[in-house]
């Protein structure tokens, strides 16, 4: 069993920052890629960033700049360190762990946390 909690979001005014953190728990071999998306409402859910086993990274567009995603392997954790941010930035927030439970296994599976929202008033 694999649980992935995200944290820290909360209401910002425009120019604000946030800090968010996901932590995965339990049965955990490996850790892949971890990553943020976000949904707004009435739109699909999209990539914000990632970032591999070795610390690789890769940005949307749209953040560029002003987020910056980083991990800490030793505690199977990713953050999303948000600045700048714009109230077309408000969305709830989800962050996605690519891993392997058992060392036996050949895939990766993916687990999604439950979402936090961020929402940035203008």
């Amino acid at each position: 069993q694999v649980h992935v909690v995200e944290s820290g979001g909360g209401l910002v005014q425009a120019g604000g920052s946030l800090r968010l953190s996901c932590a995965a728990s339990g049965v955990i071999f490996s850790i892949n890629a971890m990553g943020w998306y976000r949904q707004a409402p009435g739109k699909q859910r999209e990539l914000v960033a990632g970032i591999t086993s070795g610390g690789s990274t890769n940005y949307a567009d749209f953040v560029k700049g002003r987020f910056t995603i980083s991990r800490d392997n030793g505690k199977n954790t990713v953050y999303l360190q948000m600045n700048s941010l714009k109230p077309e930035d408000t969305a709830v927030y989800y962050c996605k762990v690519d891993l392997r439970e058992r060392w036996y296994d050949n895939d990766l599976r993916a687990y999604w946390g439950q979402g936090t929202q961020v929402t940035v008033s203008s």
